[in-house]
C-alpha cells in the first residue's frame, strides 16, 4: 500500500496564515476599509480547515477518527492564531498609520450615528486605550472560532473507515 506523508497541522496552519498575511497587505495597500474585507480572513481560515482535515484523512488512508480529524484542524487554527496575533503587531508598529485610519473610520461611523462631540471624543480615546486588548481578543476569538466550526466541517465530511483493532496491532 502506498501511503502519502500528511501534512502536519502546523505547516497546515502556515500555509493558511500565509495566505490571511498575504490578503491583509493587499486589501491595506489597496486601502480597502469596507469592515467586509476583514471577514474574509475568518472565512479563508474555514476554508482552509475545510480543505485541510479531510486532506489528512485521505493521506491516513481514511484510518481516523471524527476526533483526530478535528484535532488536527483545531491545532492547524492554533497556528493560524498565533501566527495572526504576531503579523497584527509587526504590522501595527511598521506601519502606525493603521491604527489611525482604524480610529478615523470609528470617528466617522460614530458622526453618521449623529454622536455629539463629547461622545465621539471619550469613544474615540476609549478606543485608543483599549485598541491592543480589542484587536487581539477579536483576532483571538474570531479566528479559534471560524476554526473551530471550520474544524468541524471538515471532521464531518471527510471520508472515514471503521478502525479494526487488530490493524493497529504492533506485532
Amino acid at each position: 500500500m502506498n501511503q502519502q506523508k500528511p501534512i502536519s497541522h502546523f505547516i497546515a496552519g502556515l500555509i493558511i496564515a500565509a495566505i490571511i498575511i498575504v490578503y491583509s497587505i493587499a486589501i491595506n495597500f489597496m486601502g480597502i476599509t469596507s469592515p467586509g474585507a476583514g471577514w474574509v480572513n475568518y472565512i479563508i481560515i474555514v476554508i482552509g480547515a475545510i480543505i485541510f482535515v479531510p486532506l489528512y484523512g485521505k493521506a491516513m488512508n481514511n484510518q481516523v477518527t471524527f476526533g483526530a480529524l478535528f484535532s488536527y484542524g483545531f491545532k492547524a487554527t492554533a497556528i493560524i492564531t498565533l501566527i495572526s496575533i504576531l503579523f497584527l503587531l509587526i504590522f501595527n508598529f511598521a506601519f502606525p498609520e493603521f491604527k489611525e485610519k482604524i480610529l478615523e473610520a470609528a470617528r466617522n461611523q460614530m458622526i453618521e450615528d449623529g454622536k455629539s462631540n463629547s461622545e465621539i471624543e471619550e469613544g474615540i480615546n476609549m478606543f485608543r486605550k483599549l485598541f491592543w486588548v480589542g484587536v487581539i481578543g477579536a483576532t483571538l476569538l474570531f479566528s479559534l472560532v471560524s476554526g473551530a466550526i471550520g474544524s468541524l466541517i471538515g471532521a464531518a465530511i471527510a471520508k472515514k473507515d471503521k478502525i479494526n483493532p487488530v490493524d493497529q496491532l504492533s506485532i
